[in-house]
């Protein structure tokens, strides 16, 4: 009887829910993995999965520069509950509803470079543009998602992923590791994702002076910004290219944090002001009787 009443409720499950139980509860090896439920979906055990999180967690701090670990990461670490409470916060918001009905994708052959350089100043497009030459990044260096188990948290993990390059326009947040952390902590504060919160290890490879100022000055900023701005998973970015960033930053609750570009050369320029006094004035004494 309990067998036969577990059986009418999974049938009553939609298709796609049926997909997820059966994958999840059903053990499988290496030799008898089920089927993917998407192109390029790869299906993890429990152990596989932890062993995955583990082990790309090490080599990421090891090696921030790997995109691909920490893309392993983030996708190990978001399931069971945290894609799906961010997926959830899209079906709750108007907009994040179409991005999940319309599925955009942003790569560059969605989005024209020659529209977005002829955009004028100060809007999203063209402040999008001047981050991605200035960093000199590509808006197709984004793994495509792989191993989390249901599709459309696999599509909302993917739009996470390749809006990542439109925070750090918005924020004006730079790519080196003072600046991807800075953003990384915004991003946990806003959509909690564990890969971002665990991204903040990479505190341990900074500077002094780098972690005094990401302690003092861009942590707090990440943290209460955060957590007091609109979910920017819900931005519709292909819709807001000609509008005033400024504009933006407003209706979603965001301050720029500040220059961390300008910041690091204004101190550079300070140390240099003062070694070339410190260095004229040992002349000066070396040449006094």
């Amino acid at each position: 009887m309990a067998y036969a009443s577990a059986s009418r409720r999974l049938l009553n499950l939609p298709p796609s829910q049926r997909v997820t139980f059966f994958t999840s509860t059903r053990g499988f090896s290496v030799l008898n993995r089920p089927p993917p439920n998407y192109e390029g979906h790869v299906p993890l055990n429990v152990f596989e999965r932890g062993a995955l999180a583990a082990g790309s967690a090490v080599m990421s701090l090891l090696n921030p520069r790997r995109g691909d670990l920490i893309a392993a990461l983030g996708e190990t670490t978001a399931t069971p509950y945290f894609i799906y409470r961010l997926r959830d916060a899209m079906l709750c918001n108007p907009t994040g509803r179409r991005i999940l009905r319309d599925r955009p994708r942003i790569t560059s052959k969605s989005m024209s470079v020659e529209k977005l350089r002829a955009l004028p100043e100060n809007t999203v497009g063209q402040a999008y543009m001047d981050w991605l030459d200035r960093e000199g990044v590509s808006p197709d260096t984004r793994d495509s998602v792989k191993y989390i188990d249901n599709e459309e948290c696999a599509y909302v993990m993917q739009r996470y992923r390749e809006s990542h390059d439109f925070y750090h326009a918005l924020t004006g947040l730079p790519v080196f590791v003072e600046g991807e952390v800075a953003l990384k902590a915004f991003e946990f504060a806003n959509t909690l994702l564990p890969m971002t919160g665990l991204s903040l290890f990479a505190v341990t490879r900074m500077k002094p002076a780098e972690r005094s100022r990401f302690w003092h000055t861009y942590l707090p900023w990440a943290i209460g910004n955060g957590l007091k701005s609109k979910e920017v998973i819900n931005v519709y970015w292909e819709e807001e290219l000609e509008r005033d960033v400024a504009d933006l930053r407003a209706e979603l609750g965001l301050e720029r944090p500040p220059d961390l570009r300008d910041t690091r050369k204004t101190l550079r320029e300070q140390r240099k002001t003062a070694k070339e006094k410190s260095e004229k004035m040992s002349g000066l004494m070396a040449d006094s009787p």
